[in-house]
């Protein structure tokens, strides 16, 4: 194993592991998926050691990765809205405070494997363990336009972003209330 986690779902060659804490041997993979963002939204999408480090092993997160032959090919990072306070739009949340909401900062799978169902188990397992680990009620994140309309269940655009983080890209900040 690559790091300090702990296997949460696994069939065959495709396994789930939630990340106690990432390890140096972490970064290559970590960083290789996340390149697939940079086409579409710069550089500064790109994982670096020091960003890994910073969203991967904060006290608060919660991140999985999905591994495929051994391989990452993907990640998701929940975290409360609270850990999140030097946000400026974090405050005005209608949740803040309340320790019910997670907020999906960020959620990559190599382009090789989607829609073939390893996407829509990694969101799964995540959103069962955020739910165990913090009791929430609402998960939340900034999606491009549109995204949230292919999500299932009680789902809410709240805002839009005009130019999400410089990228000139229309985003949305929705809430999803979980069963």
């Amino acid at each position: 194993m690559n790091s300090s986690s702990t296997i949460i779902a696994s069939s065959g060659v495709f396994q789930i592991e939630y990340l106690k804490e990432t390890q140096d041997k972490d970064f290559e993979g970590l960083i290789r998926v996340s390149k697939s963002l940079e086409k579409n939204y710069g550089s500064h999408s790109v994982l670096t050691k020091n960003t890994i480090t910073k969203y991967f092993n904060h006290p608060e997160s919660i991140p999985f990765i999905a591994r495929f032959r051994e391989d990452i090919i993907g990640y998701i990072i929940g975290i409360p809205l609270e850990a999140l306070a030097q946000e400026p739009w974090v405050r005005t949340e209608e949740n803040y405070g309340k320790k019910n909401t997670i907020y999906t900062y960020a959620f990559v799978i190599k382009e090789d494997f989607r829609k073939n169902g390893y996407a829509k188990i990694l969101k799964k397992v995540f959103l069962s363990k955020a739910e165990k680990l913090n009791q929430i009620e609402y998960v939340t994140g900034h999606v491009i336009k549109g995204i949230s309309e292919n999500f299932t269940g009680n789902i809410e655009v709240i805002n839009k972003v005009e130019n999400w983080q410089g990228t000139g890209k229309q985003f949305e900040y929705y809430r999803r209330k979980l069963d």
